[in-house]
């Protein structure tokens, strides 16, 4: 057991971003009752859903640089206590009874952008730091990947969780009811997690040798260094692409549930089990894109290997996109955009994955640089989406992703994941 104590780690990190995922999917679920009880339009529904992704996309690179200076341990560990204290903090918004829909929605924006800001350094850490110090090169893929099945499992448990809990006791006690779980992520991170495999007590000589085995980056940090993945022409494409998958992303993220709903008319329970099913098929594609991920790697190299995943699966991503958009049978839409969201999920560990191999030791900040892209998107897309729906429709609404996907997948022929970013030694003495 000694010498699987890296697998112990993921298996936290996986249960970290499950309940992540609880957390921050739980409001787009009520969304609908929510927006009733207080008021609310489509438009009052974007804002408060841009202002959660612009706290996650603004925090994104400052909590990749956090992570890399004070180490994931102590990062994530407050995080997770602030995510439960923001969760308690939206389920006791005032109502209209005590304050005017423009408060209602402005107090809601705030305490969504804080959700979103105490959320972004998550991934950056986990996949910059934790992934990258615990396991060996080459093998980032499929943890990588599990940590995404994380994220993904634990949405599709949203969603029936959430409705049950919301038809039993009410939309506030159904997302307050979800806050302890982040209290207890915090004391299980702080109380087994190590930044490094070697400050760790049952670790292994054995598994310390397989993990700094073809290691080409050290431990140790260059100040400044940070500059220089701002600048970095691998680690801005990737981002450019990240942007284009994570706007496919952002609409199931933030509108599957309640385009069931409200467009096509499903019920709140059968929505419910249509959404998890669509997160379950994520959770699917997340982990044969690890898998995929590593082989492909190993086989072609870190150019080829992750091209060839994410070409083609934002390619046919994008195609089913499309096709559900314009599909007049509810089912089959629904069918087509779940295997669209499950090829988002494949192209995961690719993303990540090159991250790490571009910028080795300062992994935790080049990955703040790409989920920042990746997720500036989501404030454009909460507010384009529903304008894009109240001009021209639904259909043209979810459409737009299709271009994004494509272009996505464009960007790939020109990322080059086997070109490690060079720190010049001038860099050391910037402050």
């Amino acid at each position: 057991m000694k010498y699987n104590i890296r697998w112990i780690i993921l298996a936290i990190v996986i249960l970290a971003s499950f309940v992540a995922y609880v957390l921050r999917t739980n409001v787009s679920i009520v969304t609908a009752v929510m927006g009733k009880d207080l008021g609310l339009t489509e438009i009052h529904i974007g804002l408060i859903f841009s202002a959660f992704a612009a706290g996650y996309a603004i925090f994104q690179f400052p909590g990749g640089v956090l992570g890399a200076k004070y180490g994931p341990r102590l990062i994530i560990a407050l995080l997770a206590v602030g995510w439960g204290i923001l969760t308690l903090l939206t389920a006791i918004v005032p109502g209209t009874d005590m304050a005017s829909v423009f408060t209602v929605v402005a107090m809601l924006m705030v305490v969504r952008f804080l959700v979103g800001a105490t959320h972004a350094p998550f991934f950056p850490c986990v996949g910059g730091s934790v992934i990258a110090n615990w396991f060996p090169a080459g093998g980032w893929g499929l943890p990588n990947g599990l940590s995404s099945t994380g994220l993904t499992l634990g949405a599709a448990a949203t969603a029936p969780f959430i409705v049950w809990l919301m038809e039993s006791y009410g939309w506030r006690e159904a997302i307050a009811m979800t806050a302890p779980f982040a209290f207890v992520v915090a004391g299980l991170w702080w109380w087994y997690v190590r930044d490094y495999p070697k400050e760790h007590s049952s670790v292994t000589p054995r598994e310390r040798e397989l993990i700094d085995k073809n290691r080409t980056f050290s431990e140790k940090e260059q100040k400044g260094a940070w500059k220089q993945v701002l600048l970095n022409r691998e680690i801005l494409l990737l981002t450019g692409s990240y942007f284009c998958m994570n706007y496919v992303f952002y609409l199931f993220f933030n509108w599957f549930f309640y385009f069931l709903t409200e467009v096509k008319g499903f019920s709140g329970t059968e929505a419910g089990f249509l959404t998890a099913s669509l997160w379950v098929i994520g959770a699917v594609g997340a982990t044969v894109g690890g898998f995929a991920c590593d082989i492909s790697i190993r086989r072609f190299g870190y150019r080829m290997g992750p091209r060839i995943i994410c070409f083609v699966s934002l390619v046919l991503c994008g195609v089913l996109l499309f096709a559900g958009a314009v599909s007049e049978s509810p089912y089959l839409a629904v069918t087509l955009f779940c295997l669209c969201f499950g090829l988002t999920q494949i192209t995961e560990a690719a993303f990540w994955s090159t991250s790490i191999s571009v910028a080795g030791r300062y992994a935790s900040a080049a990955g703040g640089v790409m989920n920042t892209g990746g997720n500036v998107v989501g404030f454009i897309g909460g507010t384009l989406v529903p304008v894009t729906a109240a001009s021209f429709g639904w259909t043209a609404a979810i459409a737009t992703g299709s271009i994004f996907a494509i272009i996505g997948a464009v960007l790939w022929l020109f990322i080059r994941g086997d070109e490690e970013m060079i720190v010049p030694a001038e860099s050391s003495k910037a402050a």
